[in-house]
């Protein structure tokens, strides 16, 4: 069975930084493409960032590219996300996600080519 699990959200002030971590289990986490998504309340789920199963490959959403930083440490089975900059805006639920595939450039950010979703991790971001 596969597991998805995110955390390291919170609360933060505008500016700040926070890091997410997402730890998969029960698949081969390398042949994985991974990616990060946010949703926050009345709006849809949009993709952020992605990055191929070597860790090779990212794409940034123009929203927070320069800000935002995805990783990976396969031996570990874990995806990061570094996030410096903060802004209000940024509030959301923050999700991980795997593919078995790797899709190029912004195809990547598209929800709906991903199978397994971890539950998600709350950041919150004050003014």
């Amino acid at each position: 069975q596969v597991q998805v699990v995110e955390s390291g959200g919170g609360l933060v002030q505008a500016g700040g930084s926070l890091r997410l971590s997402c730890t998969v289990s029960g698949l081969t986490f390398d042949d994985y493409g991974m990616g990060w998504f946010r949703q926050a309340p009345g709006k849809e789920r949009e993709g952020l960032s992605c990055i191929s199963g070597s860790g090779r490959y990212t794409y940034y959403a123009d929203s927070v590219k320069g800000r935002f930083t995805i990783s990976r440490d396969n031996a570990k089975n874990t995806l990061y996300l570094q996030m410096n900059s903060l802004k209000p805006e940024d509030t959301a639920m923050y999700n991980c996600a795997a593919v078995g595939a790797y899709y190029t450039g912004a195809f990547c950010l598209d929800k709906e080519r991903y199978t397994y979703w971890g539950q998600g991790t709350q950041v919150t971001v004050s003014s």
